[in-house]
């Protein structure tokens, strides 16, 4: 998650960017999917998604794909999501 350090805050750096704005469902999670096989390994990439149930989908496919969610937060209803290949 990203850390506080004196007045600022890290934000994680994204390699790249995936906006799924106003996709329902498993789309934002399938997008990713796909997504994440595009950068290496080690490197970041931010997802952007509007769903309701993304926070707890993105959790689960995380956990079971073995990728590592660094951080998540929520601005302006969307869900941002920075999520680290791992293989």
């Amino acid at each position: 998650m990203a850390d506080n350090i004196g007045d600022y805050l890290i934000i994680p750096k994204a390699d790249q960017i995936l906006d799924c704005s106003g996709l329902l469902g498993p789309l934002p999670v399938i997008k990713t999917c796909r997504a994440i096989k595009q950068i290496e390994i080690g490197q970041t990439l931010q997802v952007i998604t509007t769903d309701q149930g993304s926070p707890l989908d993105m959790v689960a496919w995380a956990r079971l794909t073995g990728h590592e969610l660094i951080d998540a937060c929520q601005e302006s209803g969307k869900f941002i999501f920075y999520v680290q290949r791992n293989k």
